[in-house]
């Protein structure tokens, strides 16, 4: 999408990007318009129309494809190796940290709640994004257990669960403690039998 773009037109169109996703998880997908972004990147009709051609819709797949960027770096360098108990707490920490520290406007309770409904293009991204992030914790789980693939996967995807309730519950209450006993429930059983209690 970025190609024909010099470097000054692809740091203008990650900017509105960029501005679009802060506007939507402040306001949710209904109540962001055109002219919000617009005013809020200082950009005309014209120029927006420029980097997004479909307008609204190519807007919130950008948004999507951004968003789902975050949710993963966020959790990097852990969740590319969770071949260890010891790595899997730090991923947990660091999941706990980011999204203690976004609160409210965090970016995958925009991707699920908001941005996965809003175009089929949108939820292809966010399906994506999911499959991408199972099959790290597949591997991870791979590495500290002896499961076999289905089980594997169902431990994984239980995790996720854990990550995602946590995260709308947190976004419901403002509070962090939902998402901290889902993720400990939801990762104590990889701990080895011979490591005391994290």
């Amino acid at each position: 999408m970025n190609r024909g773009l010099t470097a000054r037109g692809r740091a203008t169109r990650d900017r509105i990007i960029a501005a679009a996703a802060l506007l939507i998880r402040e306001k949710g997908v209904a109540e962001t318009t055109l002219d919000d972004v617009r005013a809020a990147t200082a950009t005309s009709k014209s120029q927006l129309f420029h980097y997004f051609a479909e307008g609204r819709s190519d807007i919130l797949a950008a948004v999507a494809e951004y968003e789902a960027g975050q949710v993963l770096e966020a959790q990097q360098p852990f969740l590319g190796d969770l071949s260890a108990w010891e790595s899997w707490q730090e991923w947990r920490q660091a999941v706990l940290n980011h999204y203690t520290e976004l609160g409210q406007k965090c970016p995958l309770g925009s991707l699920t709640a908001e941005l996965g409904k809003s175009s089929p293009q949108a939820r292809a991204i966010v399906c994506s994004l999911y499959d991408e992030w199972e099959a790290a914790l597949v591997r991870g789980v791979e590495a500290v257990t002896s499961d076999g693939p289905e089980e594997a996967r169902d431990r994984a995807r239980s995790i996720l669960a854990a990550v995602q309730g946590g995260v709308v519950m947190l976004q419901a209450t403002g509070r962090t403690e939902y998402l901290e006993a889902a993720l400990y429930a939801a990762t104590n059983s990889l701990r080895p039998v011979s490591v005391g209690a994290a």
